[in-house]
């Protein structure tokens, strides 16, 4: 039972570090995310902040992680059949979704598209929302079945997210530039690669 207990203060601390993080970024910027300026927001120690996070680098990381699963879990939700095999049409709707999430998720936005950092990424959430955007074409296209499919689907998920955050970059905020610019070079790579494998 105190095992239990111990494991839900170790949550609950985790998740006050994060949410604190998430203020500082919408509030601050990237660049005060900082143990110290955690621990005097959230009202934790510094010891107990460190001891779930050594460096900023990781609760940025798991923040983006967390991100990331939203993502996933919102594509998941807001894709269905369209009755198209048309690719422009599928990919348009699949960059018309992350789109959407990250302009309604100012902080995603910030942390994961603006950053100037390079933070690392676990492999798992981004994988999981490439596997979404691949269920999704696959609901719709018929797909070769050949090596390294998933590959594929990892290349045009961080060609999606890398437009969005040049575009981020140069415009100070996700805009239809950005949209179109990430539907025509997904697009691309798909139409490239069903030619390749047909």
């Amino acid at each position: 039972m105190d095992h239990i207990a111990k494991q839900d203060r170790s949550r609950k601390r985790i998740e006050i570090i994060l949410e604190t993080a998430e203020k500082i970024l919408l509030e601050d910027g990237i660049d005060q995310i900082t143990i110290a300026n955690i621990s005097n927001r959230s009202g934790l120690k510094r010891t107990s902040t460190y001891k779930f996070f050594q460096t900023p680098e990781a609760i940025k990381s798991m923040l983006i992680s967390n991100y990331l699963n939203m993502c996933a879990l919102d594509f998941e939700e807001k894709t269905s059949n369209i009755n198209t095999s048309e690719p422009s049409v599928v990919v348009m709707r699949s960059v018309e979704i992350l789109f959407n999430f990250y302009s309604e998720h100012e902080s995603a936005q910030k942390l994961l598209l603006s950053s100037s950092a390079i933070l690392p990424v676990e492999k798992e959430p981004f994988h999981n929302l490439s596997n979404k955007i691949q269920s999704f074409v696959e609901m719709n296209i018929s797909l070769p079945d050949i090596f390294n499919k998933d590959g594929v689907f990892r290349v045009i998920t961080q060609i999606i997210l890398s437009i969005f955050a040049l575009n981020t970059k140069e415009s100070g905020s996700l805009n239809e530039v950005g949209k179109i610019e990430a539907h025509r070079a997904a697009h691309a790579y798909l139409l490239n690669w069903l030619k390749q494998s047909s």
